[in-house]
């Protein structure tokens, strides 16, 4: 069962990929924001699947 956290983190992966992307062309300040939106995107996914294997263990 997939829960919000998890599906937000990856929402936060892709944008944060994308404006990654959009900054490569020559905005490093966007570049660097996508960097850190998809950073925050991995830990958010990361909290969300320790919360889905703590609630299958109980």
């Amino acid at each position: 069962m997939v829960n919000k956290d998890q599906v937000a983190g990856v929402a936060k992966q892709v944008k944060g990929s994308v404006k990654e992307a959009a900054g490569k062309t020559g905005n490093r300040q966007t570049q660097a924001e996508g960097t850190a939106d998809r950073i925050a995107g991995k830990v958010q996914k990361a909290y969300g699947d320790v919360k889905d294997k703590v609630r299958k263990a109980l």
